[in-house]
């Protein structure tokens, strides 16, 4: 975020979705097959984060003792805020004091009131009392939300905790600020439905292996995430930041369609596949695995729309910061980003198990239309963050 400039931000984090997703088909992936006991290695699960760990450890030694340090630009330095380090620490542990009292209220007071309101009206209709239970649980979710976010930003105030308060304060005083997180909220929104899911219904509705879903949807989809993600950072230097956006917005979305289909029309529609048995030393499949010819096709799709569409709104997350508050801002808007995911894990499978799988899938590709109208509004806005080498900004 302050090293690149403009021009090179769609490249730069199309490198940091390949990094992170790389570190996810190890994760994922690779723990799918390490752990299957039929086709795979069959290594128990303690195990398995004994390694995970250690790996960590590993990764972070590393971090810490050979990446080379980079300077920052000279602007950077002369316009970082001067604040007291003492002040930030109390500001931060009042603002986790804040949080940790949101949680037990959320606990103790309003998952019981929830329960207390919408209860008796749940009952009287023809919901399963785990679906029941499951909406009451949202409600808590939200309230609780309401209450611990008002209640943090008057612990940072009453702390004075100026980085934190600066940041905000000069990111809410940019025009459009209000309509970019609402956008940033809304923009992985789909995405999220489906991803919230899409393991489960692999698994569970359409009972493929353990083996297949990890070979295919953790190692070989998240190597076409890290495909897409690049390819979506050099499509960019000859979009621009608007048009790739919507470009990969829209593919993103329609790709939640393929998900429909395969629940609409399952299995063995497009054939199948023999992946054969290996062992390359850190991870074996154990015998023959078939991989669904369809399973293949949604997964490649999905992925490579995905990796595009993150390369693109990192970018965003990138050009909105201010280097004066690049921590501080970077921090507020990827949390805003997770929200989608945060609210959309308990709904989705409310959803699920209220509608079914097909009608699941629509819902979540219509969710994203909100988010492709705003960015037609906000398209002004966003091309002033954006430099296209070569090309003059749109009218």
């Amino acid at each position: 975020t302050d090293l690149l400039p403009p021009a090179e931000r769609g490249l730069g984090s199309s490198r940091n979705v390949a990094g992170y997703r790389a570190a996810m088909v190890v994760s994922g992936g690779l723990a799918m097959i390490w752990t299957d006991a039929v086709n795979g290695g069959g290594m128990p699960w303690p195990t398995l984060y004994r390694w995970m760990a250690l790996a960590m450890v590993g990764a972070a030694v590393v971090s810490a003792l050979a990446l080379p340090k980079l300077a920052l630009p000279a602007a950077r330095g002369a316009d970082a805020p001067l604040s007291a380090g003492r002040q930030d620490v109390l500001g931060f542990l009042a603002v986790l004091l804040a949080v940790a009292v949101g949680y037990v209220a959320t606990q103790q007071l309003f998952t019981p009131l929830a329960g207390a309101l919408l209860g008796p009206w749940l009952a009287g209709g023809t919901l399963a009392p785990t679906l029941q239970a499951r909406w009451i649980d949202l409600a808590a979710l939200l309230l609780g939300l309401g209450f611990t976010l008002p209640l943090a930003a008057w612990a940072a105030r009453a702390a004075r905790f100026a980085t934190l308060l600066g940041g905000l304060s000069a990111y809410f005083s940019q025009p459009g600020a209000a309509l970019f997180l609402l956008f940033i909220v809304l923009y992985k929104l789909s995405d999220a439905f489906a991803i919230a899911l899409v393991t489960p219904f692999l698994l569970k509705a359409m009972a493929f292996s353990s083996a297949e879903v990890g070979v295919v949807n953790k190692v070989l989809g998240l190597w076409l995430t890290i495909a897409g993600a690049l390819a979506g950072g050099v499509l960019m230097l000859r979009m621009g930041l608007w048009r790739a956006l919507m470009v990969f917005g829209v593919l993103q979305a329609v790709s939640n369609l393929g998900y429909w289909w395969l629940a609409a029309h399952g299995k063995g529609t497009l054939g199948a596949l023999q992946l054969p048995a290996f062992d390359w030393g850190f991870v074996a499949l154990a015998k023959a695995t078939t991989v669904d010819g369809s399973l293949l096709a949604v997964i490649a799709f999905d992925n490579v729309a995905g990796g595009m569409g993150t390369a693109a709104f990192l970018a965003l997350l990138m050009s909105l910061t201010q280097q004066r508050f690049t921590a501080t801002q970077f921090a507020m808007l990827s949390a805003f980003a997770s929200v989608g995911r945060v609210w959309v894990g308990p709904m989705a499978g409310v959803l699920a198990e209220s509608i079914g799988w097909p009608a699941f899938f629509i819902v979540s590709t219509v969710v994203a239309a909100p988010s492709l109208w705003l960015l037609v509004h906000l398209r002004p806005a966003v091309q002033r963050l954006e430099v296209v080498p070569g090309a003059p900004a749109d009218d």
